[in-house]
């Protein structure tokens, strides 16, 4: 069977798709906390990066600007834990 080639939702709600990115980051650094193995703190960090992409595709839309500008506060306190992370893990 064929996969619908009709739009993806990602474009079509690029506000949904940044809070869905927020918060597979959120776990993901939570996780990267908790256990602060390298392959854990990398996958954090790529999370993070998906998020900040799905932040300026939200952006571009003016998607919600209000609940845009919430999760890209929660980004940046999670960016902020995890280079606390990585900096301990270091020491």
């Amino acid at each position: 069977m064929a996969k619908d080639s009709g739009p993806s939702w990602k474009k079509d709600h690029p506000g949904t798709f940044f809070s869905n990115s927020v918060e597979k980051a959120d776990r993901a650094v939570k996780q990267a906390m908790s256990h602060p193995e390298e392959m854990a703190i990398e996958h954090a960090f790529n999370a993070i990066e998906r998020a900040e992409n799905a932040f300026r595709n939200a952006k571009q839309f003016n998607e919600e600007l209000d609940m845009v500008q919430q999760h890209k506060g929660q980004l940046d306190s999670l960016k902020q834990q995890l280079n606390e992370t990585q900096m301990k893990k270091g020491e």
